[in-house]
């Protein structure tokens, strides 16, 4: 059998990349993000202390704060755009969360929070840290 293969029409393209991001986006929207188990029991390498706590929040004042807002409470300018709120990094909920769980959501990212595996990773351990400082 000779099949021939022809390229996809703009109308398949398009039809095929909505339903991925619809597919995407309900898949993102259901219940809770949930790290790995694996991510639960990793302890965070970096020694807490002012200066990382110091680093970390001048790092969230150039990233996080469009979508986390200045407190960290998941209510910057840029979080009504969204799909789903912000994390609020003081409440309980992202509190009682491990090191190792907030460490590999920061780096991994999902929807419209981008993975910032980019940053070094004593960087994104300080993040962790910044966000235990704003504990209520």
């Amino acid at each position: 059998m000779n099949a021939r293969w022809f390229p996809p029409t703009r109308g398949a393209v398009a039809v095929t990349v909505t339903a991925v991001l619809a597919l995407g986006t309900a898949v993102w929207a259901q219940g809770k993000w949930v790290a790995p188990p694996e991510a639960k029991n990793v302890k965070n390498p970096v020694a807490k202390s002012d200066k990382v706590v110091a680093d970390a929040k001048k790092t969230v004042e150039t990233n996080c704060v469009p979508c986390h807002g200045p407190k960290g409470l998941g209510d910057g300018p840029a979080a009504a755009a969204l799909p789903v709120k912000p994390a609020n990094w003081t409440s309980a909920a992202v509190q009682a969360e491990t090191d190792g769980e907030l460490f590999w959501k920061i780096t991994n990212g999902r929807g419209p929070m981008p993975p910032w595996k980019h940053l070094p990773e004593k960087d994104r351990w300080g993040l962790v840290q910044y966000i235990r400082s704003l504990k209520k």
